[in-house]
């Protein structure tokens, strides 16, 4: 799933064992023997994407009451509600660059859910997730400097790519591009993500962007249900796929950004297809093939190659701080 810092970069932000956010240490280089942490940030990534993806197994059974669109309203609303009561952040004592990040934030989150959710109200789930996963891939070669993580991104691409089963053109084209356009606002999503945990304290960068995107969403979330999302039923569905789909799984990413760099998230993001592809079989009976499970293997393996690379190159940057 945040310190005020001006839009220079002389320290980074990491988050001590107690909790307590400390600036001080070179962005990029951890601390002498601390490489073994990055499995903590890489347990917030996985934890994460296992809540968003089960969360979005049952907004698509929530949208026949209240459309792909009030769906995303009643998601970033109440996502938006119960972090602004839990952070409380303050308004007061931003720069206009402060405030230019959390709109772009905010403006990504919603982007992305509105977008995905059209997705998914036209493909099966897991085909609009591996569609979308295609946008934190490209950022990682496009961002990675690294030949490692150049090989580990094409290996998971090539994993998203058998996880569709060669049956992309059975899609409905409208579906696939609404995919398409929401991985490009989740690579968008990355970038924001991080940048405002370098730049507010604790979660309170989230809580107002994701405020910043519900009031984006909502006219269009109303435009389309109306009252229907005023039924206590609805509500209290929507809720959980608030809590289970943008509170926890946001702030554990953004969390894990602040520790993890950019590339290395975006290649874990190819996660996300095996994890909609269980959340599927379980939730929305869909069942998975022998190539479907050869895929998501391939698709662990780049993450896991990826998280390795990134521990040595971090063992090796805190022997050279020594």
């Amino acid at each position: 799933m945040n310190s005020p810092v001006k839009d220079v970069p002389p320290v980074a932000v990491t988050v001590e064992p107690s909790g307590v956010s400390a600036p001080g240490k070179p962005q990029g280089v951890p601390a002498p023997g601390k490489a073994g942490r990055h499995l903590g940030p890489v347990a917030l990534v996985v934890a994460g994407g296992l809540s968003v993806q089960f969360g979005s197994a049952v907004a698509v059974l929530l949208m026949p009451r209240a459309g792909a669109l009030g769906v995303v309203t009643l998601r970033l609303v109440l996502a938006a509600v119960v972090l602004l009561a839990v952070c409380r952040p303050k308004v007061r004592g931003y720069s206009r660059s402060d405030w230019g990040t959390i709109v772009a934030f905010g403006t990504a989150m919603a982007g992305m859910n509105i977008l995905f959710y059209q997705a998914a109200d036209r493909i099966p789930l897991g085909a609009a997730v591996t569609l979308e996963v295609l946008g934190p891939l490209i950022l990682s070669v496009v961002a990675s400097r690294r030949l490692g993580n150049l090989l580990w991104a094409g290996l998971a691409l090539g994993g998203v790519v058998l996880l569709s089963g060669g049956g992309f053109d059975r899609l409905d084209p409208v579906g696939a591009a609404f995919a398409l356009a929401a991985g490009a606002m989740w690579a968008a999503y990355i970038v924001f993500s991080a940048r405002t945990g370098r730049r507010f304290p604790q979660a309170d960068g989230l809580a107002l962007a994701m405020a910043f995107g519900a009031v984006l969403s909502l006219p269009l979330g109303i435009a389309e249900a109306g009252d229907k999302l005023l039924v206590p039923s609805t509500i209290l569905l929507g809720l959980g796929v608030a809590l289970m789909s943008s509170v926890l799984p946001y702030t554990l990413e953004l969390l894990a950004l602040r520790r993890l760099p950019a590339p290395t998230f975006a290649i874990l993001m190819s996660l996300e297809p095996a994890i909609a592809a269980a959340a599927g079989f379980l939730i929305l009976s869909q069942a998975l093939s022998v190539v479907d499970a050869l895929a998501i293997a391939l698709v662990i393996a780049a993450s896991m190659g990826a998280v390795r690379t990134q521990v040595r190159a971090a063992k090796r940057a805190g022997q050279d701080a020594a």
